[in-house]
C-alpha cells in the first residue's frame, strides 16, 4: 500500500445522505464540505463520488453546480450506495504491484499481476454500533469491478482509519481498536499482524495504545498519529494535565519516541497540539488536527475555532513544503464524529 503523500490518481468520496444518521439536526450544513473538497481536490486529481440513489444524485448535481463544478471532467459520480459517508473506513483500500520492492516476501500481494488492486476488508460499522451497514461493506467490491482490477478479501474486519503506512514497510495502528473484541473476537494479535502483512505488503507494525475522547471508532490511528514522510510521524498531544486526553496521548508519545522504522532507524516525532474540548449538545467530539488528508499539492486540515488552529497549520506547512495546507473550520463536520481523513480515500497512480 503506497503512502498517502505518494502521487494520487484520484480521491474517492461517499456523499452524505439526508436520511443518514451521521449528522442529526445539522445535515443542511454538511454537503458544503463535500462540495468544498471537490473544489479543492479536482484541480490536482480526479474525484470519484459514491452515490446512493436518484434523489441524492440530483442533490449532488445542485451542490456541484452552485460550486461551479462540472461532472464528467474531473469529477465522476458512481451508483455505489452506502448508508453513511465515511469512505476511509468502508471504501476500497488500494494496493499496487510492488514488483521487487516488497519488504515481506511471504505477502499475498507478491502474486499481484495487475498494477492496481483493491483490498476489501470486512466492515461492521465500528463494532456493530450503527446498523445497517451491508451496503457500505459492498463499496470496495463495486469499485474493483468498475476499475476491472483484482479484489483481495482478507476475511477480517478492518477500517481504513485504523492504520497508517509509510509506503516503505511500516504501519502504525492502535491496540484499542484492532484488538477490540467487537471486530475480530477470534483473532489473536499475531493473526491480525499476519493479515496486515499479507494484504498491505508491510513488514513492521507499530502499536500505540488508546485513542481520544469522543471517538466512536475505539481509537483510530488517524486521530492520534500520522506518517508525513517515511521516517516522520506527527503525534497529537494534549497540554492540559486535567484533560482526559492528556495521559493516553502522553503514553502514545512515549511509545513513538522509542520506536524504529522498518530499517531499524529511530522515528522522527513531531507534535501537534489538540484543539481543546469541542462539544455539541453536551457530547464531547473527537476533534483532532491529526485527521488531515494529504492530496496532490494540498493538505486539507480540519480546524475548530481554537488558538491552536494556527499552530497546527504552521507546523504542518513546515512539514509539507511542496503542498499548500488548507485550513477549514470543521465544527459542523465533526458532529458526525470524523473529519477530512475519515471521509476520503486515495487511489494511487500506477
Amino acid at each position: 500500500m503506497p503512502a498517502e503523500w505518494e502521487p494520487h490518481a484520484a480521491t474517492w468520496l461517499t456523499w452524505p445522505r439526508r436520511d443518514g444518521i451521521s449528522f442529526p439536526d445539522r445535515f443542511e450544513l454538511i454537503p458544503k464540505y463535500w462540495a468544498r473538497m471537490c473544489k479543492l481536490l479536482s484541480p490536482h486529481e480526479q474525484v470519484h463520488i459514491n452515490v446512493f440513489d436518484d434523489t441524492q444524485e440530483e442533490e449532488i448535481r445542485k451542490h456541484l453546480f452552485r460550486a461551479r463544478l462540472k461532472i464528467g471532467e474531473r469529477i465522476f459520480l458512481h451508483r455505489f450506495p452506502a448508508y453513511e459517508p465515511w469512505c476511509r473506513d468502508h471504501g476500497p483500500i488500494f494496493i499496487v504491484n510492488p514488483e521487487s520492492e516488497i519488504r515481506n516476501p511471504k505477502s499475498e500481494i507478491r502474486n499481484l499481476k495487475s498494477p492496481l488492486a483493491v483490498v476489501d476488508w470486512g466492515y461492521n460499522a465500528w463494532g456493530n454500533k450503527y446498523p445497517p451497514y451491508d451496503l457500505d461493506d459492498q463499496v470496495p467490491q463495486h469499485v474493483a469491478q468498475w476499475l476491472n482490477v483484482p479484489l483481495f478479501s482478507p476475511g477480517i474486519v478492518m477500517e481504513g482509519g485504523a492504520f497508517d503506512v509509510n509506503g516503505r514497510g511500516a504501519l502504525l495502528t492502535t491496540e484499542s481498536c484492532l484488538l477490540n473484541k467487537n471486530r475480530n473476537p477470534g483473532l489473536s494479535k499475531a493473526r491480525i499482524e499476519k493479515c496486515l502483512r499479507d494484504y498491505l505488503g508491510v513488514s513492521h507494525i507499530l502499536w500505540l495504545g488508546d485513542g481520544i475522547e469522543g471517538d466512536d471508532t475505539d481509537g483510530h490511528i488517524d486521530d492520534i498519529a500520522r506518517f508525513v514522510d517515511p521516517r516522520t510521524v506527527v503525534a497529537v498531544v494534549e497540554e492540559d494535565p486535567l484533560d482526559a486526553n492528556y495521559q493516553p496521548l502522553q503514553e502514545n508519545l512515549k511509545r513513538l519516541r522509542s520506536m524504529k522504522d522498518q530499517d531499524g532507524r529511530p522515528l522522527r516525532v513531531v507534535t501537534l497540539p489538540m484543539p481543546g474540548i469541542v462539544e455539541y449538545q453536551g457530547q464531547r467530539l473527537p476533534a483532532s488536527y491529526a485527521n488531515f488528508y494529504i492530496a496532490n499539492r494540498i493538505v486539507l486540515l480540519p480546524t475548530y475555532g481554537h488558538a491552536n488552529d494556527r499552530v497546527a497549520r504552521r507546523r504542518l506547512q513546515k512539514l509539507f513544503q511542496k503542498r499548500k495546507v488548507v485550513a477549514i473550520d470543521c465544527r459542523d463536520l465533526i458532529w458526525g464524529l470524523g473529519a477530512f481523513h475519515c471521509v476520503t480515500q486515495q487511489m494511487p497512480v500506477v
